[in-house]
């Protein structure tokens, strides 16, 4: 009942006119009228109402502070209503709350902005020098996209004793100028000539337009092509199919020959050429593409007949489109009101997108049904009139489904139907309700020791399905502590990439391995965050050399002598070459390696133990004291190495060492003169202070000299070390075979030692 009451209300405000006219090129924002006093509106209700211009291209905007209807855009008449005297353009005025369609025309009044042009900047007409004076050539007729006064109103000729300018009347109420011979042409005396044509408009100041003609004088061709007719009429039914003969137009020359050959062409550039095929030799026209009266109602063509001598006639060539009524334009869907996007709490109901849908046929030819594609959560509404609503019809989850590309149908009811497809995206805006999440539930990264500080260790990466800066991740590490240091002292991450560099030069023997963890958050308001461990293990690297327990070097500066009794037989135990390596794994695995023997062959060295043995029974040949270089060698890349030196002395007891020390040469080097004098001084003070005590033992314990002081002398501290291993002299007891020292006292060779 209410919508019958109010249905008169809305037939009369779609019925109401209002006419507005301006002239074309209007600066922006120019009044073109109080739209909201003609129309009855309050100007307080505008923005309520959203009143607004429905249409496909925007010239025209309104003011909602004051109800002005306001020029938006350049309006060029000559674009809008090409060669149309009467030019209106018909707005709808769009009112909400309720609904209102107003219809506004607006009148477009021309201003001379276009100057006269011709077709082409040059011509060249070829004449025969036989022509006689009053013969006439058709000239190109200049074009003024301006109507009315502004428009083309004469033509202007250069001054040429030969040529004169006339024009005449033709159809369509056009001028058209025709260049006259006034004196017989020589082309002895002058084979060409070059005039310039002016085309002058109404306007106020005036507007020209010039094109060159160049006159070439040729010999006998002295007749011009003739068509049956000066103008051609035809009538041609909508949509022609392509290929179907529209005309044949016929010249004849009088000429024969060459001079009698005609070809035709097209002179006027446009979508002439684009609808219809011209064949050069018999003059037949032809459709190449459908004909659409809604496009064009009428075409118009200028044709030229040449023949072989270049004289040239032509003709225009009148073409009208019958309408018929066929279905042959689909609907058209104009989006009025358009969200770009939506919140995804947004709720049900909220409006999309305002359509209006037109067709421009007739009857059940023009009658159009919309629909979107099903499994959208989207509905399409009918509104007023022509218009559509498109409302959300489910809740939106951005994450699930961030955009829709939404396809709106438009069909018809003719037969066949036609359809037209328009396409509206909508994006979904996020909202935070998404924590970052890790790619990985932990992450374990390896080092090297001893690397460079600032080095890469590993990156991590969280992705946030939420947009923007819901999305925007930053990285950072939970503090924590390490042997007693902040672990920020160890580590570091960069909070835009999440990637982790170390800060310090890793020790695999400080420590193996570092517990910690990352945390990522987002940017939202309020932020939310989320935590993964990393496991970071340090790799060994072979970084420490051997290190050589046993023999110790002396801290006396003496060198430690080894005693192999001169019966020992082959595999007999001298000493052993301890050694470790503080590194791990293979680079802690340790090879021993004989590298320097003063005897070669007589002593081997254990590969993997270390252990010095003799190689072969010792003869007296062999020299007192032998020297032995051994190298303690790891497996790492590259290996790194250590070496000892070991002096054998091959006695059965310290007398026996003692006693051949009286052997050992002085140095012939004079620069040793001194370092020898104070080795003879000690050797003989070492001498005479044994000597007395070996008397003063003698006489003490003169009958177990040899057994019982070597067997049981007590708090020895090497009960179970063999007896043969041990010396003692006055109560001191040597193991010999393990803690000998040797002291180098020159700087000479192996031969200036002195051995206790």
């Amino acid at each position: 009942v209410l919508f019958l009451f109010l249905l008169p209300l809305f037939c009369g405000a779609l019925s109401e006119q209002i006419r507005y006219s301006i002239p074309e090129e209007m600066a922006r924002g120019s009044v073109v009228g109080n739209l909201a006093k003609d129309l009855g509106l309050r100007v307080r209700d505008l923005l309520t109402r959203n009143l607004r211009v429905s249409a496909e291209k925007q010239y025209f905007a309104i003011n909602t502070e004051n109800g002005n209807l306001l020029v938006s855009d350049r309006i060029d008449r000559e674009s809008l209503c090409p060669q149309n005297p009467v030019c209106v353009v018909p707005l709808e005025i769009v009112a909400e709350n309720p609904l209102n369609v107003f219809h506004v025309n607006v009148m477009i009044e021309d201003i001379n902005d276009n100057p006269p042009h011709f077709p082409q900047n040059s011509t060249v007409l070829q004449i025969n020098e036989l022509a006689t004076p009053g013969t006439r050539f058709d000239l190109e007729s200049a074009i003024d996209a301006d109507v009315g006064p502004h428009s083309l109103q004469s033509y202007q000729l250069s001054y040429n004793e030969h040529f004169s300018l006339m024009v005449k009347d033709k159809a369509e109420g056009k001028n058209a100028p025709e260049l006259v011979l006034e004196r017989p042409l020589d082309r002895e005396q002058q084979s060409s000539h070059l005039l310039v044509l002016t085309a002058v408009d109404g306007g106020d100041p005036v507007r020209t337009g010039t094109t060159q003609i160049r006159i070439e004088v040729t010999d006998a061709n002295d007749n011009a092509p003739v068509f049956s007719q000066d103008v051609y009429r035809v009538s041609l039914p909508e949509n022609l199919p392509p290929g179907t003969s529209v005309l044949k137009v016929t010249a004849t020359d009088q000429d024969e020959g060459i001079n009698a050959e005609i070809t035709y062409s097209f002179k006027i550039p446009g979508d002439v050429g684009s609808t219809f095929t011209l064949d050069h030799q018999s003059g037949e026209i032809k459709s190449k593409n459908p004909i659409d009266f809604e496009i064009s109602s009428s075409y118009t063509i200028i044709m030229e007949a040449k023949d072989g001598g270049g004289m040239a006639t032509k003709c225009k060539i009148i073409l009208e489109i019958l309408v018929l009524d066929v279905n042959d334009n689909a609907p058209e869907v104009l989006v009025t009101s358009l969200s770009s996007s939506l919140m995804e709490n947004a709720p049900k109901g909220t409006l999309v997108a305002l359509l209006n849908v037109n067709d421009q046929d007739s009857g059940e030819n023009g009658q159009v049904v919309c629909f979107i594609q099903e499994n959208l959560p989207f509905k399409l509404e009918k509104s007023y009139g022509t218009y559509y609503s498109l409302v959300t019809d489910t809740p939106l989850d951005r994450e699930l489904v961030p955009s829709y590309n939404i396809t709106v149908t438009a069909t018809d009811r003719g037969r066949p139907p036609l359809s037209t497809k328009t396409h509206i995206l909508l994006n979904v805006a996020d909202t935070n309700d998404n924590p970052p999440a890790f790619s990985q539930a932990f992450y374990t990264a390896y080092i090297a020791e001893n690397n460079p500080r600032g080095a890469s260790i590993i990156s991590v990466t969280a992705h946030d399905p939420d947009y923007g800066e819901n999305a925007q991740v930053t990285y950072s590490l939970v503090e924590d502590t390490v042997q007693g240091a902040p672990l920020s002292s160890y580590i570091s991450i960069n909070s835009d990439t999440g990637v982790l560099y170390a800060l310090c030069s890793f020790d695999y023997e400080q420590f193996r391995d570092l517990q910690l963890q990352v945390m990522a958050q987002d940017s939202g308001d309020p932020p939310l965050s989320s935590n993964v461990s990393l496991s970071l293990f340090v790799l060994d690297q072979n970084d420490n050399t051997p290190e050589i327990l046993y023999p110790a070097l002396p801290t006396d500066g003496s060198t430690g002598v080894e005693l192999a009794p001169r019966s020992a037989e082959p595999g007999y135990l001298v000493t052993k070459v301890v050694a470790v390596d503080r590194d791990s794994g293979q680079n802690a695995w340790l090879s021993y390696r004989l590298l320097k023997a003063s005897e070669p062959g007589l002593f081997a060295v254990g590969l993997h133990t270390g252990e010095v043995r003799t190689a072969r029974a010792l003869l007296d040949r062999d020299s007192l004291k032998q020297s032995l270089v051994v190298a303690v060698q790891d497996h790492g890349q590259p290996p790194l190495s250590a070496t000892v030196t070991l002096t054998v002395a091959v006695a059965d007891s310290i007398p026996d060492v003692l006693a051949d020390l009286s052997s050992l040469e002085s140095p012939a080097n004079p620069e040793d003169s001194g370092l020898t004098l104070y080795l003879v001084v000690a050797v003989a003070a070492v001498s005479c202070v044994f000597l007395a005590f070996v008397i003063m033992l003698l006489a003490l314990r003169l009958r177990c000299w040899h057994k019982l002081r070597l067997l049981q002398a007590p708090g020895s501290g090497f009960a179970g070390v063999p007896a043969s291993h041990f010396v003692g002299v006055d109560g001191v007891q040597a193991f010999l075979q393990t803690y000998s020292h040797e002291v180098s006292l020159t700087a000479d060779s192996g031969k200036s030692h002195l051995i206790f």
